[in-house]
């Protein structure tokens, strides 16, 4: 190992930046988790921001040179706050309140979300080695926020660059957000109220005669922040959006009013008829979202074991070659004392347990086996997400569900929770193990990420608990609306209803919709693992498709857009796209997301 004394890495202010970086990001994932289920990875956006700001001020003589792995420290933090949303705020905890009217205060809730994540930290810390070191799981997210890293360091002007156009994009999506709420309300655009599909003469005699596209959600709203998604996810993503889109909300709804299993809405053509249509639509999109995520699972779980088996064959020699290693061996910057994964496996285990017996009544097995299948599942999630930067936490979560589901029959609390611990940890360690391959690459110290992974999520737990209360302060009454469509939380609660319940609550006719759209989304899973990898681009996302049936067709339409300009650009500036696309998509996504926190801090003040 070299003797030269290594630059500062977990210095006081790389992690005050991290901390309050995090704090203020966090709620942008929040903010979309509940707007569209997804959210944003928000390693480089904050490694831009700390950038700026203290080179910025190091050229006007105050402080000293931002240093690169100073920069890891803070992206780290920033990272791991930002990750909080797997904890459950946009899913498993607003379908709880839904369900059984159980409320939190600020402080339960910002416990409950921190030992779920500190449940994570902790098992990926244990998976790091097999992870990254034996298998070398690629971890793409990582890997590209390393490289973002030292270009950053290396081409000074870049940074600059990239810096302004995060900033300018944050800043035009905030304002078009504000213009819109405090000042004159954007219009959205939409075809002519008299375009529409023609009621049965049985809805007609209720005074409906016509479904405008407007009723069904086809108009484009003034929202960045579902651009900049477009952009993020990609064509294949968009255009299978815009497909469910209309599949769902122009021609099953629409028909099933006019079976009769749906009631119709207002007749004002200019009302949308979101709640209406979504009770029914909600159950197949479930089911088309579950079975092609399922599916995608099994084949990656398959995949899995195969490499496991390989693994297997030449662990000898990996372990050799690891012990050979000085970076792996005491005081080595990629050592790490097995006591720090024991003990605090044993803090992760006892808190969870006494989290969940005191806070929903879990029994202190079920709590106990919460923990442990954590740790299977993590390694199932780590190894697709290393693979392909893609975390399966859809998939994970319905699996939870249905093993609690079977372990505690009808208690949908367990069912929920109990699931909550599993899923979210295991999320969030293969989140966590992105951020430990970046600060591979860079040159980090792994124990001093370690700590500010912890701060992090402290970070996280605060801030995002703070901006789910502010949002959302009635969930039964504000979620799953057309403002607030929040499609993980649909998803929970309806499996959490079968579960608890059977199919004898299911509205009629979609217990038939549900099988033809499993098959539909098993058949999509299929076809895109059996197509040759460069045709898999044309095969619709089956997951994706489901969401559609879920969330208002118009932002369905906004993120179709997104991917279209997205396309474009590649077309005419490939390079620039690669570089800079998703610069300006994050600070759409920012910009709007941090604006709506702040209105509804505003209005919840007044």
């Amino acid at each position: 190992m070299s003797s030269e004394p290594s630059p500062p890495q977990l210095t006081f202010r790389a992690i005050i930046t991290g901390f309050v970086i995090g704090a203020i990001l966090t709620p942008c994932n929040i903010y979309s988790g509940l707007k569209i289920g997804w959210s944003f990875n928000m390693s480089i956006a904050a490694a831009l921001l700390s950038y700026g700001l203290w080179n910025g001020l190091h050229r006007m003589g105050i402080g000293r040179r931002w240093d690169l792995l100073e920069n890891n420290i803070n992206q780290t933090t920033a990272s791991s706050a930002a990750s909080i949303i797997s904890a459950g705020l946009v899913a498993p905890i607003p379908a709880l309140t839904i369900l059984t009217g159980k409320e939190f205060t600020y402080w339960i809730l910002a416990i409950w979300v921190f030992t779920v994540s500190f449940t994570g930290i902790i098992i990926a810390l244990g998976l790091r080695r097999q992870m990254l070191v034996e298998e070398k799981l690629p971890f793409p997210n990582g890997v590209a926020t390393a490289e973002t890293i030292r270009e950053m360091y290396g081409h000074g002007r870049d940074a600059v660059y990239r810096i302004f156009l995060l900033g300018t994009a944050a800043g035009v999506s905030a304002l078009v957000k504000a213009f819109g709420t405090f000042f004159v309300k954007i219009p959205s655009l939409s075809l002519p109220l008299s375009w529409g599909v023609a009621t049965s003469s049985s809805v007609a005699a209720k005074g409906v005669s016509l479904m405008s596209l407007r009723n069904l959600g086809f108009q484009l709203d003034p929202s960045l922040l579902m651009v900049g998604f477009g952009a993020i996810v990609g064509m294949r993503v968009g255009a299978s959006l815009l497909g469910g889109g209309i599949l769902a909300w122009l021609i099953l709804g629409p028909w099933a009013v006019n079976q009769g299993w749906i009631a119709p809405g207002t007749s004002d053509p200019t009302v949308l008829w979101y709640g209406e249509l979504l009770e029914w639509l909600l159950w197949p999109g479930v089911s088309l979202m579950l079975l092609s995520s399922l599916t995608s699972f099994a084949f990656s779980l398959r995949r899995i074991v195969g490499g496991w088996w390989e693994q297997g064959k030449a662990s000898a020699e990996g372990r050799k070659a690891r012990n050979l290693d000085p970076e792996e061996q005491p005081g080595g910057r990629l050592y790490i004392p097995w006591s720090w994964f024991w003990i605090g496996l044993g803090i992760a285990l006892t808190a969870s347990t006494i989290a969940q017996n005191t806070i929903f009544a879990i029994p202190i097995w079920l709590g106990i086996l919460a923990v442990l299948l954590t740790f299977v599942l993590a390694i199932v999630a780590a190894r697709v997400s290393g693979e392909t930067g893609i975390p399966p936490i859809g998939a994970l979560g319905k699996i939870t569900q249905l093993t609690f589901g079977a372990l505690a029959p009808t208690n949908t609390t367990v069912n929920l929770m109990a699931a909550n611990v599993t899923g979210g940890a295991a999320g969030q360690c293969s989140d966590l193990l992105h951020d430990l391959k970046t600060g591979m690459l860079v040159g980090a110290r792994l124990k001093l990420q370690a700590i500010a992974q912890v701060f992090g999520i402290l970070s996280g737990a605060l801030a995002g608990t703070a901006a789910y209360l502010i949002l959302i302060p009635d969930p039964k009454e504000m979620l799953l609306t057309e403002e607030w469509p929040a499609p993980a939380v649909a998803t929970w609660k309806a499996v959490a209803e079968v579960l608890a319940d059977g199919f004898d609550t299911i509205p009629t006719g979609c217990v038939t919709a549900m099988i033809i759209a499993g098959l539909v989304g098993i058949a999509l899973a299929c076809l895109e693992k059996w197509v040759r990898e460069d045709k898999r681009h044309w095969v619709p996302s089956g997951a994706s498709i489901g969401l559609a049936f879920v969330i208002p067709a118009s932002i369905s339409i906004s993120l179709f857009l997104g991917a279209l300009i997205s396309l474009l650009i590649g077309s005419f500036a490939p390079s620039w796209k690669k570089k800079y696309v998703i610069v300006v998509a994050a600070g759409l996504v920012a910009g709007e997301s941090l604006m709506g926190v702040l209105e509804s801090l505003i209005s919840l003040l007044s």
